[in-house]
């Protein structure tokens, strides 16, 4: 069995679901000639560097509907989201970019696709604060926890749950962030890394001096 075909029978994606996917990468690699969107040496490995370190988070909150990707970049984690949850009653992703050329890739893509997607073309700071009763918010590979909490705060005080991809030093990141911010936090298992982690963070704030 190839690492597509491991990857969608893992996540018991659809037939409908994986021609999305096909043509998610299908594009990812024809764009990554010109645009640079992932690391070159990852395309050996899309379906499991890629599609299937998005997915996961989907098992994770299998409930939300409404997410916001930060720094989506190439839409890893949320174009490939909207991709497999499009047939869900409600389900939408948007996607915040400040890069002009990645969000002509995402809003082509998004087409394509037929997925469930808005692109904001901005910093995270400047819409954030407008973005309250959002589901989930996301990011991966963007910045330190820290930084993640900064900007996903407004969010998470109003119940939003942040969920982050993250490396190995994922338990110092949140060691670190624990000193400016008061906040509850899960390390959840990397089906696709076992060195990796995902931050599954709710209801953080600044700290009391």
């Amino acid at each position: 069995m190839g690492e597509r075909e491991r990857v969608l029978a893992d996540y018991a994606v659809s037939r409908e679901t994986a021609a999305g996917l096909d043509l998610y990468v299908e594009q990812l690699r024809r764009w990554q000639r010109v645009k640079n969107l992932v690391g070159p040496s990852t395309l050996a490995e899309v379906w499991t560097r890629h599609i299937a370190d998005a997915l996961q988070l989907l098992a994770i909150a299998p409930k939300a509907t409404s997410w916001l990707d930060l720094g989506s970049g190439a839409g890893i984690p949320g174009l490939v989201l909207a991709i497999a949850g499009r047939d869900r009653p409600g389900f939408t992703v948007e996607l915040v970019e400040s890069n002009a050329r990645k969000c002509a890739f995402l809003i082509e893509t998004g087409r394509l696709c037929a997925a469930p997607v808005r692109v904001t073309n901005a910093r995270i700071e400047t819409v954030i604060a407008e973005r309250a009763g959002v589901d989930i918010v996301c990011a991966r590979a963007l910045a330190p926890l820290d930084q993640l909490l900064a900007w996903a705060a407004p969010l998470l005080k109003s119940g939003t749950t942040g969920l982050f991809l993250k490396g190995r030093e994922a338990e110092a990141e949140l060691t670190r962030a624990a000193q400016g911010w008061r906040f509850e936090a899960d390390l959840l298992p990397s089906r696709t890394d076992s060195e990796a982690r995902i931050v599954r963070v709710t209801v953080p704030g600044p700290s009391s001096p």
